[in-house]
């Protein structure tokens, strides 16, 4: 089978096309037939291998597993031999898994859900690593509640744009800010406001937040704090910071700064979870989330689409097809 592979770290371009042995799926796990993978932040980051950080994780010099890609859609093409956990061949999947870059990857069963018939297999593969992160965020971090006031920064990208859906479902008055080509975007998937950041600094105005998820995190603490209300939450989700530690400063500083303030500054780190996904595949069916594809690249241009994820602009989920 084919595959985008890297065995150093460096720019998108060390990510190249090779043959590769199919992998076999193990007794819990199934083998997908990938028919479209998510890009996701951390696979730019990892593929770089900055901040360096991330290779105490994925290797020191050079990269333990070869194939990035966590988000995947695609048809069950063979059962492990512990049965596929309810699937069977020819079912059509998404979820999550490692290597995802690739024609086809062994996932364990538990990772998968058979796809909506209402969604594309670009659509499913946006959904899990990005709407699991705004899930967790609004629900498990910020707690939002019916009337409260949601600011998401980086609305328009992939986590941005569930984040927006997902506030709304949960009752919120949710302020998205922006690009200003992406304000369109951000209006039609129901942010309440839109602000366009080449115009305005949402810092600088009078609304006060019960919960901001900072995904651009291009402000100060101190900043941000400005506009949250006395006993609002502040997520900064951002990956981005410096070339060692990464955003570490940053959720060092929140973590120190929390106690004696009145805000909840609370970094978070998302962690796939089924039932997540379960919840996230019922507001999907429901018609109360949408997953927004932005820009979409063949297996053969996945460099090109981790050096447009990386330039932090894209307008929807980036989606690879194969």
């Amino acid at each position: 089978m084919q595959a985008m592979v890297h065995e150093r770290y460096g720019a998108p371009d060390v990510v190249h096309l090779e043959d590769v042995p199919r992998p076999v799926p193990t007794d819990n796990e199934v083998l997908i037939r990938v028919r479209a993978a998510g890009v996701n932040w951390a696979d730019w980051s990892i593929s770089r291998g900055v901040p360096y950080m991330v290779r105490l994780g994925f290797g020191l010099r050079r990269p333990r597993q070869g194939v990035r890609g966590t988000d995947l859609s695609g048809v069950v093409a063979e059962l492990g031999s512990g049965g596929g956990g309810g699937l069977g061949v020819g079912d059509e999947v998404f979820g999550w898994g490692k290597g995802t870059f690739a024609e086809y990857v062994s996932v364990p069963a538990g990772n998968l859900l058979r796809k909506a018939a209402e969604i594309s297999f670009e659509q499913a593969a946006a959904v899990p690593m990005a709407g699991m992160t705004a899930l967790q965020a609004l629900r498990d971090v910020g707690n939002v509640q019916p009337g409260q006031r949601v600011l998401v920064v980086g609305a328009s990208g992939g986590i941005g744009t569930f984040a927006v859906q997902i506030a709304k479902t949960m009752g919120a008055v949710v302020t998205g800010v922006c690009s200003t080509g992406n304000v369109s975007l951000v209006r039609s998937i129901g942010a309440d406001h839109v602000i366009d950041y080449t115009k305005e600094d949402f810092t600088e105005g009078e609304p006060r937040y019960d919960f901001i998820l900072d995904i651009a995190d291009t402000h100060s603490l101190s900043e941000r704090r400005r506009v949250l209300a006395p006993k609002g939450t502040l997520v900064p989700n951002s990956g981005e910071g410096g070339r060692v530690g990464g955003s570490l400063g940053r959720i060092v500083a929140a973590r120190m700064m929390s106690p004696f303030v009145s805000h909840k500054l609370r970094p978070f780190l998302s962690l796939p979870k089924r039932e997540d996904l379960v919840a996230l595949q019922g507001m999907i069916e429901a018609g109360q989330v949408k997953p927004v594809v932005g820009k979409t690249f063949p297996l053969l241009e996945t460099a090109d689409a981790l050096r447009y994820v990386g330039e932090r602009h894209a307008g929807g989920k980036t989606v690879i097809t194969i």
